[in-house]
């Protein structure tokens, strides 16, 4: 029988000892059975701090009424069914609810393909299961696991420490502080505060350094951070995509609302039926909202998520596709991106520069004895190494953290008890008071920094990577502490080389030639990271030093940052600093991290990226992973996320043009006609007619123009299309007028017959011009986007014709119409070729740098 998590008292489990924890989750030292685990995530659900989804189907369905003019629309229809017109009602109403499932459709299937995209980058965790360690979807832990905690993992639940070696958490989700947080097993009494239980573990946290073993108390929505998952969520920040989203929904709002309001006064004012004035008005402010926008930005930012994926980019955050598309600095470690990420042992040389045995033995027993963070460097030493050492043993361990900057173990055999460190040379060589000699002599290390100082810039200068191992007699009585990390014997250097990878050069320049500048952050020395950049074709890189940067106020970092290439001996809290002043100088800039101390950069960057390998709190932070640790791969993805960007503002474009200056016109028309010029199903027809092609929009051409520069949202530019295309519209709108009243002296039925057609059909053919800004001849169209078109087109033009026109009150047009029609469609495509043109140049023209704003 499982008992309920709710039967420890309160929200405190620290007073627990280990026993009377396992007896109240029933389970115990060797974990759960795989069987009493599944029985317990069918009890407790996923751990996820999502809410349960399974009637999302449902609500999705129910958003895409959440428009007040819908809803008022519904609503003056059914009293117009109320009235006795209930024909016209049934119409109204039925292209309502296609519009609307058509938008669902589109964002149901958006979110499932994005859902089964996020499968391929989850987050696992060790877990004891049938006493043997297993990794599992973190999703599928449940209440009574005990998990295992190493350097770089997320914690999956609210967690009872069962045993902790140095253990450090970052919790700052919780309590907003950014330093680590100490943690070790015991007992603690009930009312200890929050902030205070070192015992205990929170989902959401992650492990900076050290180990341990948990056992998970509560999961998903019942932890602390399920708790407040809907506070944070909402603090979430907008990107500029969103943000000018908004910004244009409530332009095109506030545009409606005045027009709505006019029209239907002046209707009334003019005597024209109060409900029929009320429907017209509210059914052309349908048309000028771009209803299906939500649905056509989730297609869109979904299928180039899909496109992306085949290319081993995955998008975790649709949104951040925008801002990958914008992105202008790429701010990157060089290990696995720039070299090749195989580490190799170059070799040990001792304090006298020549090769040691001793040092690779010390070294070799460092990295393969440690049983913390694994990492690139100790595989390298221990395959440098063929011999064994099984006859040594581990007695305690100080796990690496970036705060010292080293890691010591302290091991033992029959003869001997001892420690060996080793970490950056710097900070070696400062726990050590003695150097060990190539004849084994001892002596005061103080005469021989100067010599191992300049020893260790020359290893740096022919671009080796540089470590120090010093080492210690230790009491095998008791366990060496960190405190004890202090008059060390300097032993010697391990030297290490990444060599840079073959196609690198080729890959920055194709970066540069699409607006993207690369820029170097390292944990390495300024002259390990100009052997680099020398290598790989940069010629006279800049190089910012972490010292240097320290030393530097924001005022002056904002002018050197752009304009160096290398940031060389970087802590890992600079690289937020370095980001956000890129960021303040007015860049859009990625990070690539994938390291433990790299998720405050890759939350801070506009773009956060990762790769699959990295540790689960950077997977975690990224707003995208890539499969493939290649600048490569990186190159396409953006090439594709501006494709989307592209093709997203291709919608915009449409919506603004054709389709606002038809509802304008038909407002203005209503003015002067002793009758509406449309019925209010026939202003939603026509706006279900003309949102139909653009639906396919995400699958449309993008030229390549559109890809080579960096594009940025721009509400001003926008502003300007429509205004110059809606007029252009509104122009051949009157001349169709002209025809039909002043030609063929049309009445109410053919009027709005006439006028029907050819909006839609004008509407459907400017999609082709304004989706490109070349020659719409030199531009196809994607071949969805054409096969829509030509039905769109087919359909207008036999609806007089069939059944349909009588419940739509359409009647047959005059042949000699559609000669007059043709020929202003023509003059419509020439004169939009010609605006287009002239608007291009004349924005380009203004334009004096390479960042794209706006590019359909």
């Amino acid at each position: 029988m499982i008992k309920e998590t709710s039967i420890i008292p309160g929200d405190s489990y620290c007073h627990l000892s280990q026993t009377e924890a396992f007896s109240l989750l029933d389970c115990g030292e060797q974990g759960l059975t795989n069987a009493e685990a599944r029985k317990r995530l069918k009890k407790y659900g996923p751990n996820t701090i999502r809410a349960n989804a399974g009637n999302s189907g449902f609500r999705l369905f129910l958003s895409q009424f959440k428009s007040p003019i819908t809803l008022l629309l519904i609503i003056a229809a059914l009293l117009s069914a109320g009235l006795g017109d209930v024909v016209d009602t049934l119409i109204i109403l039925v292209i309502v609810l296609i519009s609307s499932f058509l938008g669902f459709w589109q964002e149901r299937g958006a979110a499932n393909a994005v859902r089964a995209l996020l499968k391929l980058v989850q987050l696992h965790c060790d877990v004891l299961r049938d006493g043997v360690k297993i990794a599992i979807p973190v999703e599928t832990a449940v209440p009574g696991d005990i998990v295992i905690l190493a350097a770089g993992d997320i914690i999956p639940g609210d967690s009872l420490i069962l045993t902790s070696q140095e253990l450090f958490t970052d919790e700052a989700a919780f309590t907003g502080e950014t330093y680590p947080v100490e943690k070790n097993a015991g007992i603690l009494p009930q009312d200890t505060p929050p902030a205070k239980r070192s015992n205990t573990l929170l989902m959401g946290a992650h492990v900076i350094s050290g180990k341990a073993t948990a056992l998970i108390i509560r999961t998903g929505q019942q932890t602390e951070f399920g708790k407040i998952s809907t506070r944070l969520a909402a603090a979430a920040p907008l990107t500029d995509f969103e943000n000018g989203i908004r910004k244009f929904g409530y332009m095109l709002m506030e545009v409606t609302l005045l027009l709505v309001i006019i029209i239907f006064a002046i209707n009334v004012f003019l005597h024209k039926p109060v409900l029929d004035s009320l429907l017209f008005s509210l059914a052309l402010a349908v048309g000028l909202t771009p209803q299906l926008l939500p649905a056509i930005i989730s297609v869109n930012l979904a299928t180039g998520a899909r496109r992306m994926a085949a290319r081993e980019v995955i998008v975790k955050r649709l949104a951040s596709i925008e801002n990958f598309g914008s992105m202008d600095i790429l701010c990157s470690d060089k290990t696995g991106t720039i070299t090749e990420g195989k580490v190799t042992l170059k070799d040990t040389p001792g304090a006298d520069g020549k090769h040691s045995e001793k040092v690779l033995l010390y070294s070799r027993l460092n990295a393969s004895l440690q049983q913390g963070f694994h990492n690139p460097i100790d595989e390298a030493i221990c395959l440098g190494y063929k011999k064994e050492n099984t006859s040594y043993r581990v007695q305690t361990e100080i796990p690496y953290d970036f705060i010292r900057k080293r890691l010591t173990i302290q091991i033992s055999n029959a003869k001997e008890n001892f420690c060996i460190t080793k970490g950056a040379l710097s900070v070696i060589l400062n726990i050590c008071s003695r150097v060990e000699e190539a004849n084994g002599k001892i002596s005061d290390i103080a005469a021989r920094r100067a010599d191992l100082t300049a020893r260790y810039e020359e290893l740096s200068k022919a671009g080796l990577r540089t470590l120090g191992v010093a080492y210690k007699t230790t009491d095998p009585a008791r366990d060496f502490t960190k405190e004890e990390e202090k008059d060390m014997i300097f032993l010697g250097f391990i030297t290490l080389f990444d060599p840079p990878k073959a196609n690198i050069a080729a890959t920055i320049r194709q970066l540069d030639d699409l607006g993207v500048k690369l820029k170097i952050i390292t944990g390495d020395n300024a002259q390990v990271a100009k052997s680099l950049a020398l290598q790989i074709g940069m010629k006279n890189p800049k190089i910012l030093s972490g010292t240097a940067l320290q030393k530097m106020s924001n005022t002056a970092l904002l002018h050197q940052a752009p304009l160096t290439h290398i940031f060389a001996e970087v802590e890992p809290n600079q690289k937020e600093r370095i980001i956000s002043v890129l960021k303040r100088a007015g860049h859009v800039v990625g990070f690539m991290g994938d390291g433990i101390n790299d998720a405050p950069a890759l939350h801070t960057a506009d773009v956060g990226i990762s790769v699959d390998t990295a540790v689960d709190v950077a997977k975690e932070a990224a707003d995208i992973v890539l499969l493939s640790r290649n600048l490569d791969v990186l190159a396409t993805g953006i090439m594709e996320g501006r494709k989307t960007f592209a093709n997203t503002l291709k919608y915009i474009f449409m919506a603004t043009s054709a389709n606002f200056g038809n509802m304008f016109s038909m407002a203005g028309a209503s003015l002067f006609l002793p009758f509406l010029p449309m019925l209010p199903k026939q202003i939603l027809l026509t706006n279900l007619l003309t949102d139909l092609p653009e639906m396919s929009i995400a699958t449309d051409r993008v030229d390549k123009v559109n890809i080579m520069a960096p594009q940025r949202w721009d509400l001003g530019f926008i502003k300007r299309f429509m205004i110059i295309f809606g007029l252009l519209s509104s122009v051949f709108d009157y001349l169709t007028f002209g025809i039909l009243l002043l030609v063929l002296h049309a009445d109410e039925k053919t009027f709005r017959t006439g006028w029907l057609v050819e909006s839609v059909i004008s509407a459907t053919l400017i999609v082709l011009v304004v989706r490109t800004r070349l020659p719409f001849f030199r531009s196809l169209p994607g071949r969805y986007l054409f096969g829509t078109t030509l039905l769109v087109i087919l359909f207008v033009l036999t609806l007089p014709l069939t059944p349909l026109a009588n419940w739509f009150g359409f009647i047959r047009l005059p042949v000699s119409y559609y000669g007059w029609m043709l020929l202003i469609l023509a003059a419509y495509m020439v004169s939009a070729e010609l605006a287009k043109r002239w608007f291009y140049r004349r924005i380009v023209d203004r334009s004096n740098h390479r960042v794209t704003k706006v590019i359909i």
